[in-house]
């Protein structure tokens, strides 16, 4: 028997600080953290720019625990900056603001990564959602890792939601994960043999003074050198809190079902980096609109039945999960869009990207 209380789960999202009037990204000069951290303690975070908010739920037993706590941080900051004179909105990257008008948060680790980085790190002006899943031991993190990768790009494909760069239509449903290409050590993970060869990896880089932590490795799926979590980190942030859910519940579900055919002694085949990264770009390119390349065919298939696919493959753990009601979000993206596809079609609509910037802003306590 699968012990399901294992899969615990965490989610981190990073919200964008918006002007009312002009729709533009705006410091806040932390003071939405210092009011914040009265309520809701360390769970609301300064990031790097100080245009964005980070909040992180409690470890939660399950994707009933994440959603409330999730929305309850959603309409904590919400209301603060409302007080403060600030609207709040979730979406991959802001539609006009540019990143060198944003002020970067002065604090001793931002600067250091600003200091090593340079432009690439002030033009990291990007909102990302996290989610970590509760792992039995370090060893299996990594073999679900490994299997897990394969995943991604379908993920990553529903959660598309940043079409626009500085004013720009930019062609692509997630430009955030081009912006975020610019850092090192991001992207699809390599495989590891072993837990052990994770750590021999991560030991040479600070050995060699390449970074001084582990967290300093920003794949889209790690193993978290703290948590006893594997931690999904390629999607957009999304514009509700139902698609939040609804990806953290996915991500859950897939690591659960690679546990229980590794407790059967059967395994999802593992593809390479380099095939894996070709349905990544896809998937930043077209979202659900085109197709990805299924490997065990060697061919390329329609986005959304590859999803479909991926939904049977994870049903047998749905329900003893208790995530059913929370993938209702994916089936509602599959047939009405991603937050990417939302957006541009405002855009098209209104050919104004502070009505795009004020959608945003709308969705944010809102319904998918």
């Amino acid at each position: 028997m699968i012990n399901y209380k294992i899969f615990t789960l965490g989610i981190e999202e990073e919200y964008m600080v918006i002007d009312p009037s002009t729709k533009e990204l705006v410091s806040h000069e932390q003071k939405i953290v210092i009011e914040g951290q009265k309520i809701i303690s360390e769970k609301v975070k300064a990031e790097m720019h100080q245009a964005v908010v980070e909040v992180g739920t409690d470890v939660c037993a399950n994707i009933d625990e994440a959603r409330k706590d999730i929305y309850n941080l959603r309409k904590t900051i919400h209301q603060i900056a409302g007080t403060l004179g600030y609207s709040i909105g979730a979406a991959g990257t802001h539609p006009f603001s540019t990143w060198r008008q944003q002020l970067i948060t002065d604090h001793e680790r931002y600067q250091q990564i600003v200091d090593e980085m340079q432009d690439a790190a002030r033009s990291n002006l990007i909102f990302g959602l996290h989610v970590h899943v509760g792992m039995p031991s370090k060893e299996m993190a990594i073999h679900i890792a490994n299997s897990a990768r394969y995943f991604l790009p379908h993920v990553f494909a529903l959660s598309t939601n940043s079409p626009f760069w500085e004013g720009r239509k930019t062609g692509f449903k997630s430009y955030r994960t081009k912006v975020f290409d610019k850092f090192p050590r991001t992207g699809i993970p390599d495989y590891f043999d072993s837990y052990s060869a994770y750590e021999d990896y991560v030991n040479l880089l600070i050995k060699t003074n390449c970074i001084d932590n582990a967290k300093k490795i920003w794949w889209d799926l790690r193993v978290h050198p703290f948590y006893g979590t594997v931690e999904f980190r390629i999607c957009d942030v999304p514009l509700t809190v139902d698609e939040s859910v609804g990806f953290a519940a996915l991500f859950q579900c897939i690591c659960t079902k690679l546990y229980k055919l590794r407790s059967k002694n059967l395994n999802y085949m593992i593809y390479s980096r380099a095939l894996v990264n070709e349905n990544k770009w896809r998937a930043s390119r077209y979202g659900i609109d085109d197709k990805l390349i299924d490997f065990g065919k060697e061919q390329e298939v329609n986005t959304r039945h590859l999803i479909h696919e991926l939904l049977e493959f994870i049903d047998d753990v749905v329900d003893d999960l208790g995530c059913r009601d929370a993938l209702k979000s994916i089936h509602h993206i599959l047939e009405k869009g991603t937050g990417a596809d939302r957006q541009l079609e405002i855009y098209e609509k209104t050919k104004n990207l502070k009505e795009v910037s004020a959608f945003i802003e709308s969705k944010f306590l809102g319904s998918i």
